[in-house]
């Protein structure tokens, strides 16, 4: 035989023993939707976690296949262990009052169908992961295999204070937790969040949530340029500290009413109200650069403030909405905490422009050009937020409500709120007459 023909049959042998046999899944990509199923329960010296994962998130392991794509069952038990060390445990951190816990021990896994419900409780959930692994022959795709976990950790005390950052963020472009705990004698606490929450304190001390509700409005204000631009609208025209208080005063008084009141579920829940507020809030950026443009008086924009900060008040809320799950039992101090951040980070941001505007309209351009200048560039973007968030809002349809007791339950919240609206209006018209300026004397915006 020619070497040739020696090689072309070796070749045809080698391709024919590896469609027949079983052949190990090729590389996959990063999946495009991932939800990661948790319970976590502590019960006496262990803290046991039971997870779901979908397996197809398990990369750079090569799961033994069969026929068309069948997962191989019988071949991947060993993968499932590592599996769930390196994707699972390894994406988790848990700490026991504040004291990082050790590696946790891999007590059981099982691959499980799609349509397994076993998950819908932590005690059913156990047994599930606990069963006979599927039957050998099950014809499974293994990117519809599900990769139950059963990890446990070892504690001190069941009555301890837990956390956990859970980095499941990297199992796929999009991933999406749901996370129970279970304290021993107390209530269950459920948790869902997308991508990589942080830290999250299980059962936090009101020290803690209030730290973390500090920090949230905070960089909520630093990352808000909706915000951030309408901020720098009030105090760009301002030069006098008397007026520059009463407007930063009037506007916090005013989103911190209608942020506490929409939380408490004073706020309408159509689900056309948050694309309203949103384009509501680039209306009343576009029509403060205007007002900064044509040289307004001073004497009213307190009042301005106010109204328009009503309405900033329900975008905080709908930002706080999901957040509010990690304040535990502090709901009060969590609000108190994230309107406290909200207002540091304003006057960081008055702090840090006040001296910059200064030196711009001292130093390189008049004062008056220069606020002009600014407030256009403002309004240019405002005035595009506007169309693209009123394009969104024209998508829902408006419909009257029916006369029933539901209109009448939404009717009383709404003059409950706009009672409490009404009396921080009449303390911050008081305040704005203290800090008018001297009678015979109103400066225009703009005005040193």
């Amino acid at each position: 035989m020619r070497p040739t023909s020696r090689i072309a049959l070796t070749l045809a042998l080698a391709a024919g023993t590896w469609v027949a046999g079983p052949r190990p899944a090729a590389a996959h990509d990063i999946p495009a939707r991932v939800t990661v199923l948790a319970f976590l329960r502590p019960d006496g010296r262990v803290l046991r976690v039971v997870v779901r994962v979908p397996l197809e998130a398990m990369r750079d392991l090569n799961f033994p296949l069969r026929g068309p794509g069948y997962l191989d069952l019988a071949r991947a038990g060993p993968l499932l262990s590592d599996a769930a060390r390196i994707w699972i445990a390894g994406s988790m951190r848990l700490t026991e009052d504040g004291r990082p816990l050790d590696e946790p021990r891999v007590v059981a896994t099982r691959v499980s169908l799609p349509s397994d419900r076993s998950f819908l409780t932590f005690d059913s959930a156990l047994a599930g992961v606990t069963r006979p692994p599927l039957p050998a022959q099950t014809e499974l795709v293994w990117q519809q295999a599900m990769l139950d976990v059963l990890l446990e950790y070892p504690i001190a005390s069941e009555r301890s204070s837990f956390a956990i950052d859970p980095a499941f963020a990297r199992l796929g472009l999009r991933t999406a937790t749901v996370l129970r705990f279970l304290p021993p004698g107390r209530a269950e606490r459920a948790f869902a969040f997308t991508g990589d929450p942080g830290l999250v304190r299980l059962g936090p001390r009101w020290h803690q949530a209030a730290f973390r509700f500090v920090k949230l409005g905070f960089l909520h204000i630093l990352d808000g340029l909706d915000h951030l631009l309408f901020v720098l609208c009030l105090v760009i025209p301002v030069r006098r500290i008397r007026s520059l208080v009463a407007v930063v005063t009037s506007f916090t008084v005013a989103h911190s009413v209608t942020l506490i009141a929409s939380t408490l579920g004073l706020a309408p829940r159509a689900l056309w109200f948050p694309p309203l507020i949103e384009t509501l809030i680039a209306l009343s950026i576009l029509y403060m650069a205007f007002e900064n443009i044509v040289g307004a008086r001073q004497e009213r924009r307190w009042l301005l403030a106010f109204g328009f900060g009503l309405v900033h008040g329900f975008g905080f809320s709908f930002y706080l909405r999901d957040s509010l799950q990690f304040a535990g039992a502090h709901l009060a101090a969590s609000l108190v905490s994230f309107n406290l951040g909200v207002e540091l980070g304003q006057v960081a941001v008055v702090a840090a422009a006040a001296p910059v505007l200064g030196w711009l309209f001292k130093r390189v351009m008049p004062q008056r050009m220069g606020v002009v200048l600014l407030s256009a560039l403002v309004a240019h973007t405002a005035w595009h937020w506007m169309l693209d968030r009123g394009s969104v809002l024209r998508q829902y349809r408006f419909e009257w409500p029916a006369p029933d007791l539901a209109l009448l339950a939404e009717a009383m919240r709404g003059l409950m709120l706009a009672l409490i609206v009404a009396g921080a209006g009449w303390l911050m018209w008081g305040l704005a007459r203290r800090l008018a300026p001297p009678a015979g004397r109103t400066p225009a915006v703009g005005e040193r």
